[in-house]
């Protein structure tokens, strides 16, 4: 059985294939992506794998925008850790679901329906779009709590310019001050509301009102200023830079 698995947590992925082989369930990996554009890229580019493990928040947004982009013709079982008000959507939808984190029993389970129905049944282009929709309205995330000092303070989301990641901690930027985020750069980015802010690298996340100049870049990327002088440089990835522009247009 040949299995695509797209996550953006390494983690979650080395556990997904160490349960793989615990149920007993023969496959051969032909990859790990973690955005939605290589995933739209390696479909492209490659045949059809026979089943693919979907998480549906990638480090570049949503993956449900994957069908928006490109025909998929495997079946899927996604992987969510979305509360249950996301969660009814597939129910009703009949789309296969797994809740993070993943039980073996319920990974048993949903292997056992692939085979027996012989994959899953396609989703339809307006199902995605109201599950799209749903999972977006999900994000309306307006703080975040910080510590400072010995106490906690919240950060209102419209005051931040941009986040970045460096040594593996997550930091916050406004107009006056610097913040440590107890989260993971994806952890944040996944929490955002996506036409407010853009991770336009593995390491940076911008919000929008604070772009104020887009610059071409050598190697097809662009850089971005923002209103006040800082020590980052905003370098849009290569990968990232045509939907980047596309989301500057919304």
């Amino acid at each position: 059985m040949q299995v695509l698995i797209i996550e953006d947590e390494p983690r979650a992925a080395n556990q997904l294939q160490s349960m793989l082989k615990a149920t007993g369930f023969e496959y051969q990996l032909l990859g790990i992506i973690d955005t939605v554009e290589d995933t739209v890229q390696w479909i492209q580019h490659h045949p059809s794998p026979e089943l693919i493990f979907m998480d549906i928040q990638l480090a570049d947004g949503l993956s449900f925008e994957v069908f928006q982009k490109v025909e998929v013709q495997a079946p899927i079982i996604f992987t969510t850790a979305f509360d249950q008000y996301a969660i009814q959507a597939f129910k009703v939808n009949s789309v296969d679901y797994l809740l993070k984190p993943i039980q073996k029993e319920d990974l048993r389970v949903a292997l056992n329906k692939f085979s027996k129905t012989k994959g899953l049944r396609t989703v339809e282009p307006a199902i995605l779009k109201e599950l799209l929709n749903s999972m977006r309205m999900t994000n309306r995330r307006e703080g975040i709590l910080v510590k400072e000092g010995n106490s906690f303070v919240q950060i209102r989301l419209s005051d931040m310019l941009y986040a970045y990641s460096e040594d593996s901690i997550t930091f916050g930027v406004t107009k006056e001050k610097r913040y440590m985020i107890n989260e993971t750069i994806d952890q944040l980015f996944n929490s955002l509301d996506k036409e407010r802010f853009y991770r336009i690298n593995r390491g940076q996340i911008i919000a929008k009102n604070a772009i104020k100049r887009i610059a071409p870049y050598y190697n097809h990327r662009v850089k971005l200023t923002i209103g006040s002088p800082r020590d980052q440089e905003f370098i849009v990835s290569r990968d990232r830079t045509s939907d980047f522009k596309q989301w500057m247009n919304r």
